[in-house]
């Protein structure tokens, strides 16, 4: 009987797998319009996307560079945008892909399709704007004189698995909003505190090495990178583009497998429960 049940869940996700590969012109399309509709009657266009994290990178560098010697790192404009850019892509995939699907309840009533078109949509949106922002990270390693690894070719993986894990997040997360709207409200909360615990803007390595709870010794700086997945990637992102050298191997997969493991749960999770989305909305 267990052989039979799971032989169906396997062949459900073939189904919807293929799917998606079916309905990739809609993806396409929504990742387009969710595009003109951000730069829409705006005279700087995708420009935009360039001269926000530098902004941002500017405003840190001031606080935390200048105004807060003792978290003073060399070539903090750098190290700052080594760690921006990844957070800005997260958090942005948050905030579009949380309202994926109760943003567009109408098509959700009306038409079929995968449901899990709209949040993946939204996060791929996010991704291309985090691509053009890339430019000002490439331009500010040259002025910097950052040393590039010679593993910077893993680059595009990296930014692969993160897109898995944001996927994953916004998955659970739209699918939360269906059914409960205070997720927004927990979430604009969550997030907050999540930068604050990231080391995007301070480094890991500023935080005490153990702390004592309860007469128990605690490894902090590693416990960092073992519940936040965010900060692990942000650490691959800085071997890569900040210190120049390769991240440790077992590191990377680590990273790897909770991104993959995240998305998985995730996917079952929003499967789970969008037929309900129709009679929700």
């Amino acid at each position: 009987m267990s052989v039979t049940i799971e032989q169906s869940r396997l062949a459900r996700i073939t189904a919807r797998g293929s799917d998606l590969w079916r309905y990739r012109e809609l993806i396409r399309n929504l990742v387009m319009s969710s595009l003109k509709s951000r730069y829409k009657n705006s005279a700087l266009g995708f420009v935009w996307s360039l001269l926000n994290p530098l902004g941002m990178m500017l405003v840190f560098t001031i606080v935390f560079g200048f105004l807060m010697p003792d978290v003073r790192v060399e070539k903090y404009p750098l190290f700052v945008l080594t760690g921006l850019l990844p957070w800005n892509f997260f958090s942005a995939s948050i905030n579009a892909g949380l309202y994926s699907v109760v943003g567009s309840s109408n098509l959700v009533k009306k038409v079929y399709f995968p449901r899990e078109v709209l949040p993946i949509a939204s996060v791929l949106s996010q991704l291309i704007n985090f691509l053009l922002a890339f430019a000002v990270l490439f331009v500010a390693l040259i002025v910097f004189q950052a040393s590039f690894s010679p593993w910077l070719w893993t680059l595009p993986f990296v930014i692969l698995i993160q897109t898995v894990f944001s996927t994953g997040v916004v998955l659970i997360l739209s699918t939360l909003n269906v059914f409960y709207r205070d997720t927004a409200m927990i979430t604009e909360v969550v997030m907050l505190a999540w930068f604050f615990l990231t080391p995007v803007v301070y480094s890991v390595a500023l935080l005490p090495e153990t702390i004592q709870v309860m007469g128990v010794a605690l490894p902090l700086q590693r416990l960092v990178y073992i519940f936040n997945p965010v900060a692990s990637l942000i650490a691959i992102y800085r071997d890569l583009l900040y210190w120049g050298y390769r991240t440790d191997v077992d590191f990377f997969i680590r990273t790897a497998l909770t991104a993959l493991a995240v998305f998985a749960f995730g996917y079952w999770f929003f499967l789970r429960y969008s037929e309900r989305f129709g009679e929700e909305l």
